[in-house]
């Protein structure tokens, strides 16, 4: 298939084989997932042993050693292929995986620190930590959150509210944005904390449309306190910085995986079950309008493989590329730029697709009982991941274009 992604390194090709094991699998738990509105936490347990939840842990510390970001968009579209509820649940502790796994590699030359940054990663080869992610708050924006750390006896007390904390169920920690003020400024700050820490609320209120297997719940903070080394600096509160720009954009790139992957799942069902079809004595795949629609959504697929592979390529140039030296402000929106193109791209496509299946399936595939119902809904998710909602990300492409990227 010209435009299927493929991965490009052998911890790629490691990821997209265990993803594609689990598929199946994940299909015969995902209709009671969505009708319970319930994580499937037996996809978690499946996510451990395969060795995805280590993929970016170092091969010398039992991990898949993956490092390309391309290859982690194939990871996350495979698996959305099974369920998109636990594809975008588990590429929220990917994201913080990694980032720890760059740190552990980046310490290297300092014993005792790699020591240190080694027992996370550890603990996640191990099937003990399982980290769910959040940026997300009713009323504000990534930039601006209103969650803050503030400094008490001892280190730091949080209080705020964060909502669609995917994953929180059944995670053992959560990193997440804050705001912190003291005597140099005002800052944006994060922070990864147990889920059991006293002042953690979690509030078991997620019951919605689509990817209701994901276990996006909010999470109150009343005091919850934290040591004092447990906060740290991304940049200033209010205001893009390289550190903040390329943190968002590399977290959520695979992200538009997943819903390539319902696009994916969908068309499959529709191009099966149309061969198995007959009016009035005649096979539906031969009627016309049927061939023109399957025609469509395969042009659809195609753009969209195309783009989320050239954006993840163009986005391992660019990792590539900070290792001489860290990149500017505008060479980091450039990225984040690549990013909103394809989710752009990739969000109506997907959805396309989906609907064209349901227009082939006709009335059976409007029934619950039909997994095209709970495609149909998952896909919408796509356009309100963050950051820049479906109404800013045209205006942000353009303002990027044009040499006046935002500054807040």
């Amino acid at each position: 298939m010209t435009f299927a992604l493929t991965p490009k390194t052998a911890a790629g090709r490691r990821l997209r084989s265990a993803a594609e094991e689990l598929i199946p699998v994940f299909q015969e738990r995902v209709q009671a997932a969505d009708a319970d509105n319930k994580m499937p936490g037996e996809n978690y347990t499946d996510l451990f042993r395969c060795g995805i939840a280590a993929a970016f842990v170092p091969s010398e510390l039992g991990g898949f050693g993956l490092e390309s970001v391309h290859d982690w968009i194939v990871g996350i579209t495979t698996l959305a292929r099974g369920d998109a509820s636990t594809a975008i649940a588990i590429n929220m502790h990917l994201g913080v995986s990694r980032g720890m796994a760059g740190a552990y590699q980046g310490s290297l030359k300092k014993p005792e620190v790699a020591r240190k940054l080694a027992k996370p990663l550890e603990d996640i080869v191990g099937g003990n930590m399982l980290i769910c992610a959040t940026a997300t708050e009713p009323g504000t924006d990534n930039l601006h959150p209103l969650t803050e750390a503030k400094p008490v006896a001892g280190g730091w007390r949080i209080d705020g509210q964060k909502i669609f904390v995917t994953l929180s169920p059944l995670a053992t920690h959560l990193g997440m944005n804050l705001r912190m003020r003291d005597d140099e400024g005002d800052h944006l700050v994060t922070t990864l904390l147990p889920m059991d820490t006293p002042g953690l609320i979690p509030q078991d209120d997620w019951d919605a449309l689509g990817m209701r297997g994901s276990g996006s719940q909010s999470v109150i903070f009343d005091g919850a306190r934290v040591p004092p080394g447990a906060i740290r600096k991304l940049g200033p509160w209010g205001r893009w910085s390289v550190g903040m720009v390329m943190n968002r954009a590399l977290a959520n790139l695979p992200l538009v995986g997943a819903f390539l992957g319902v696009a994916e799942a969908a068309y499959d069902i529709a191009v099966d079950q149309l061969g198995n079809r007959q009016r009035v004595g005649k096979p539906v795949a031969g009627f016309s309008g049927v061939q023109t629609l399957v025609g469509e959504m395969d042009i659809e697929l195609a753009k969209c493989r195309a783009i989320l592979t050239a954006a993840g390529e163009a986005t391992d140039r660019f990792l590539a590329q900070t290792r001489q030296g860290p990149p500017t402000l505008e060479e980091a929106h450039e990225l984040m730029k690549d990013y909103q193109t394809a989710k752009w791209v990739v969000n109506r496509g997907a959805i396309d697709i989906v609907s064209k299946a349901m227009d082939l399936m006709g009335g059976s595939g409007y029934t619950q009982r039909h997994p095209l119902a709970r495609l149909y809904r998952d896909v919408r998710a796509g356009p309100f991941m963050q950051p820049f909602a479906p109404t800013e990300a045209r205006q942000y492409v353009g303002q990027v274009v044009l040499g006046h990227p935002p500054v807040d």
